[in-house]
């Protein structure tokens, strides 16, 4: 039998951040975090 073991992606490496935020079905998702980081207080 299989195990089953969970794999994530860390998102402060290039490899994380362009896997998480680079691919076309995640650009709302880029959009997003890049205004809450650049928002004006």
């Amino acid at each position: 039998m299989a195990e089953f073991v969970e794999k994530y992606v860390y998102p402060f490496t290039d490899f994380g951040f362009k896997k998480l935020f680079g691919e076309e079905p995640n650009k709302d998702l880029l959009r997003d975090f890049l205004n809450e980081l650049l928002k004006e207080e």
